[in-house]
């Protein structure tokens, strides 16, 4: 096996995709004093269809026809926009941008915990349980024990976010 490691660029591109994807929790929190949530998702989802539809156009590409690959287009977009995006805008409504970022975090913990149930080829081996534990225990000290009691809002909240980040687990998998 070949160690790689990261050059100049991919360190660039690791830093602007951080940037990109953790701003948009700061940006939906904007957003979210002028707009309602489905009103945010359908903007995001909408203008990247018409900014990838465009790409593709231009490149001199054609959309498929297949039925099936249709499908499964539809599940793999809702697994990994719709239904993530309206729970994380939804939950944003009730915690912050920062707390709902945090617990976004946690989609490699359930992809581990789902990989487990839905694959054959990816068990929960020790290391991995240990690992699980550990991020959840980092979750739990990050966003504090006290919403650990209790049902609000705010913890509706963080659970939406949680939902979402299981979302993504799925799509992964």
């Amino acid at each position: 096996m070949q160690k790689r490691t990261m050059g100049f660029s991919e360190w660039i591109l690791l830093v602007m995709l951080s940037v990109l994807w953790g701003g948009s929790f700061f940006f939906v929190e904007i957003a979210l004093k002028e707009l309602p949530p489905l009103t945010i998702v359908l903007g995001r989802v909408g203008l990247a269809a018409i900014v990838l539809t465009t790409f593709i156009f231009l490149k001199g590409k054609r959309m498929p026809v297949s039925p099936k690959l249709w499908r499964e287009f539809l599940v793999m977009g809702a697994l990994n926009n719709l239904i993530p995006f309206s729970l994380i805008v939804w939950g944003q409504t009730h915690i912050s941008s920062s707390l709902a970022a945090i617990l976004n975090a946690t989609t490699p913990v359930f992809t581990v915990i789902l990989a487990h149930f839905l694959t054959s080829d990816e068990r929960l081996t020790t290391n991995r349980f240990v690992g699980v534990l550990l991020g959840l225990c980092g979750v739990v000290v990050l966003i504090g024990p006290e919403a650990l009691q209790g049902l609000s809002l705010s913890r509706l909240g963080q659970v939406a976010i949680l939902g979402a980040a299981c979302s993504y687990g799925c799509a992964g998998i």
